[in-house]
């Protein structure tokens, strides 16, 4: 038996943990408090042949009605950040949107593009997330991480394996802790003008309308035009399902329009991937992740 550093809950409904406001209970929740609390708590899981689920904003994942068997493992108290010239040091926990307004603070550009964006740092390494042209792998200098076996280690991106929405993390079970990021010196009015246009985009695309997990679907440049215009020009917005909703203002966001449950959020997403494949010939790919027992 181990004394943990941190939160622990049994049976946490994961709803209040996910951006879709949907999910059932974990068995056991653990927020460690601190690296160290971290590695141990995942080691001890390891060792004890437990399975665990690392969770960051829960911005990227659908977690199922019957919840996670387990122990979920949430990272969002790993938080800090701090600037040394063009170089920023950030706990994997950090809000990724805070990482831009502190980039701005200190007149440094490249995190423009992740203003308004939600989610963790963390979460946007492992998902090399990506708007408005740019991606996390292009300021990543290394990051800090737990590899399968507990060992910390240090690893730098390697343009190889890296590419769209798709980071060498993925195939990774252990945590990223922290991350470095290297930008350039930048006119803070330019800065803050291109991070206003940004939330302003995501204001008007309603991406805070509803609970939602953002792009559902990733884009695809081979279909020759963005997800969200293919699903459109099938009729499917505005589709529903119980009470998840094929947003009438965008086709490659499902809302939870108020009392969805995972499962009708998992229908409608299949459903338009049926109809697309169906009518155009498209194999659409996801972007968000089930989780948990289905």
């Amino acid at each position: 038996m181990i004394k943990i550093d941190g939160v622990v809950k049994r049976d946490e409904p994961m709803a209040g943990h996910t951006s879709f406001r949907l999910g059932g209970p974990a068995d056991l929740y653990i927020a460690p408090h601190g690296e160290a609390a971290v590695r141990e708590v995942t080691g001890a899981c390891s060792r004890a042949g437990v399975p665990f689920f690392l969770l960051g904003g829960g911005t990227n994942i659908l977690v199922a009605d019957k919840g996670i068997r387990g122990v979920v493992v949430d990272l969002t108290g790993l938080t800090g950040m701090e600037a040394a010239g063009n170089r920023l040091t950030v706990m994997a926990g950090s809000a990724i949107s805070a990482v831009a307004e502190f980039a701005l603070s200190r007149a440094l550009t490249g995190m423009e593009f992740a203003y308004a964006l939600p989610g963790t740092v963390g979460g946007a390494i492992w998902m090399n997330a990506r708007c408005y042209d740019h991606e996390i792998s292009e300021v990543l200098e290394y990051a800090v991480y737990l590899d399968d076996a507990g060992a910390l280690c240090r690893r730098a991106p390697d343009p190889a394996e890296w590419a769209y929405k798709l980071s060498p993390f993925q195939s990774l079970r252990g945590a990223i802790l922290k991350a470095g990021f290297l930008l350039a010196p930048g006119d803070p009015v330019e800065i803050e003008r291109q991070m206003a246009g940004h939330h302003d985009d995501r204001v008007k695309k309603g991406h805070f309308l509803y609970p939602c997990a953002g792009s559902m679907f990733k884009n695809n440049r081979a279909f020759g035009a963005p997800t969200g215009r293919i699903i459109d020009s099938l009729g499917l917005k505005g589709t529903t399902i119980g009470g998840a909703q094929v947003a009438p203002f965008h086709g490659n966001i499902i809302v939870n329009k108020g009392g969805a449950t995972a499962a009708d959020v998992r229908a409608l997403i299949e459903l338009v991937e049926e109809e697309v494949s169906r009518k155009l010939g498209l194999s659409l790919e996801r972007e968000v992740i089930l989780v948990g027992e289905w």
